[in-house]
C-alpha cells in the first residue's frame, strides 16, 4: 500500500486533541459509575419477572433502611434475558460512627429474603467490600498502570531509542485517556474488570507499537540516507494489513463478548472493544508520526 499516513499525521493529532479534551471533560463533568470495589458497601443482584423500573425498585426496597433509600440501582441488560429483569443495588451501610461497614451474616440472609419478597424476584448475588479494601484496591490500581507505563518507556527506550519510548508512552496514555472518557461518556461501570480491560489495552496497543517501530528501524538501516518522514510512512504502509486484520479478529470477539456478557465482564469486554480501535489508531497515526521530529536516523 502506497498512503501517505506521515502527510496527514496533523488532522490525525487534531483528531485525537479533540477526544482527548471531550474526554478529560466527561470524566471531571459527569465522572464514572464507580463499581463496588471503589467505593465500598455491598451490591446486591437481583432478578425478577415483574416489569419494573429502576424507580419502582427504589420505591419498594426504600423501607429497608436509611441505606436503602439513596441505593445506587442500575438495570442490567443482557441479550436473552427478555422475560427477566436484573437489577443492580448498591448501598453504602454506616455504624454509629458514619464509617462504612458490612453486614452481619443473619443481617444478608434477611435483607436477602426481603428483597426476594418485595420484588417478587430472587437474589443471585451478595457481594461486599469495606472501607479497608476499597483504599488498598486504589492504590494498588494505580500502581500497577503507573509501574506499567514506566517499565514500557523503559523496554522501548532500551530497545530501541528514548525518543521511541516517549512516543509510546504518548500514544498509551492518548488510548488510556480516551478509552475512560468513553467509560464516563456511556456510563459503564468502572470496576476492576475494566481496569483489567484498560491493562490489557496497554499490551495490546504497546505490541502494534513495537511491530511498527521495529520495520522503522530495519527500513532506516537498510535505506539509509532517506528522510525519516519517508522512512515512516513506508514503515506504516508495510504492516497495516497485518495489523487491520489482527485487529479486526480481536474486535469481533470482545464485540461478542460485549454484546452477550452481563456483570462485570461487560465493562471488561466494552474496554477492550473500544481499546482495540483506539489502541490500533494510535499505533498507526499518533505513536510513529510523532517521533519524526525527535529522530533524524535510526
Amino acid at each position: 500500500m502506497k498512503i501517505n499516513f506521515v502527510g496527514k499525521r496533523y488532522y490525525f493529532i487534531a483528531l485525537s486533541l479533540v477526544l482527548i479534551v471531550v474526554s478529560v471533560i466527561s470524566i471531571f463533568t459527569k465522572g464514572f459509575n464507580v463499581g463496588l470495589e471503589f467505593i465500598g458497601g455491598s451490591e446486591i443482584i437481583v432478578k425478577t419477572s415483574q416489569k419494573l423500573s429502576v424507580s419502582d425498585v427504589r420505591a419498594k426496597i426504600s423501607e429497608l433502611g436509611p441505606e436503602f433509600k439513596n441505593a445506587r440501582i442500575i438495570e442490567v441488560h443482557a441479550l436473552g434475558q427478555a422475560e427477566q429483569k436484573t437489577f443492580s443495588i448498591v448501598v453504602s451501610p454506616r455504624d454509629k460512627n458514619g464509617a462504612l461497614r458490612t453486614y452481619k451474616p443473619d443481617e444478608k440472609v434477611e435483607i436477602s429474603n426481603k428483597i426476594s419478597e418485595i420484588l417478587n424476584g430472587e437474589v443471585v448475588s451478595f457481594n461486599e467490600v469495606s472501607g479497608d479494601a476499597v483504599n488498598e484496591i486504589k492504590n494498588l490500581t494505580w500502581k500497577a498502570v503507573v509501574f506499567t507505563l514506566l517499565g514500557i518507556l523503559v523496554y522501548v527506550a532500551l530497545r530501541f531509542k528514548l525518543a521511541f519510548g516517549v512516543g509510546a508512552v504518548l500514544a498509551l496514555i492518548h488510548d488510556v485517556v480516551i478509552t475512560l472518557g468513553f467509560f464516563s461518556i456511556f456510563g459503564f461501570e468502572m470496576n476492576i474488570a475494566a481496569i483489567a480491560a484498560i491493562l490489557t489495552l496497554v499490551g495490546y496497543s504497546v505490541n502494534d507499537t513495537i511491530i511498527v517501530y521495529d520495520r522503522i528501524r530495519e527500513f532506516g538501516r537498510k535505506f539509509r540516507g532517506r528522510d525519516m518522514a519517508s522512512i515512516v510512512n513506508d514503515s506504516i504502509n508495510s504492516v497495516i494489513i497485518r495489523t487491520i486484520n489482527t485487529s479486526l479478529t480481536t474486535f469481533f470477539v470482545v464485540l461478542m463478548l460485549l454484546l452477550f456478557s452481563t456483570g462485570s465482564i461487560k465493562s471488561f469486554a466494552f474496554g477492550m472493544t473500544i481499546g482495540v480501535v483506539i489502541g490500533t489508531y494510535s499505533s498507526i497515526f499518533i505513536a510513529s508520526p510523532i517521533v519524526i521530529k525527535w529522530v533524524k536516523s535510526i
